[in-house]
């Protein structure tokens, strides 16, 4: 996945292709659950992987940190702006790709609130959200391991995998399996 992301992020670089990231980025003292405390600032995990840390210096790249699994809700300010309709306006985005962790979870809620706003109008010209497969992720957590972790649930990552990619496909986003950038 992280690969891919590098892959297909270079390949919007070298043709000036907006790019908007998410970094997954939570305060210590405000839990998120279900989930267990992840991506807390100061740790190292609230920012790009090492494959990643060069799109910090891309001038095409506009990098949002969310404190909520869902993307597009984390971009909404105080004020009802909000950054990622902001930036889909400016560019005149009318597809988005999508790549990412967790396809069941961050992928799953982005593209589904995504497709909702669209649906009612509050992101042109947006006409499709599209999720590269591949280029996406999400964690495994064996059964025989939640049973000993308490208010864990099990988490196959390739069934979870495509069952987020199903779902989203059930809200009117495009999945595929391959990305062809033409020149």
């Amino acid at each position: 996945m992280v690969e891919e992301a590098a892959r297909l992020s270079k390949l919007f670089c070298d043709r000036n292709l907006p790019i908007f990231a998410f970094l997954d980025t939570h305060y210590p003292d405000k839990p998120e659950p279900p989930y267990p405390p992840h991506c807390i600032i100061g740790t190292g995990e609230e920012n790009f992987v090492p494959d990643l840390e060069w799109l910090e210096k891309e001038p095409n790249v506009t990098i949002k940190r969310k404190s909520c699994i869902d993307g597009y809700i984390s971009c909404i300010e105080e004020d009802g702006s909000s950054v990622f309709v902001d930036w889909v306006g400016k560019y005149q985005i009318k597809t988005v790709l999508v790549l990412g962790i967790c396809t069941d979870i961050c992928v799953l809620d982005f593209a589904s609130s995504t497709l909702a706003a669209r649906n009612i109008d509050r992101v042109p010209p947006l006409r499709d959200v599209v999720i590269y497969s591949e280029g996406c992720a999400t964690y495994d957590l064996p059964v025989e391991i939640a049973m000993n972790i308490k208010g864990a649930l099990a988490h196959p990552q390739d069934l979870m995998h495509h069952i987020g990619l199903y779902m989203a496909k059930g809200r009117g986003a495009k999945v595929v399996d391959r990305v062809v950038i033409e020149p």
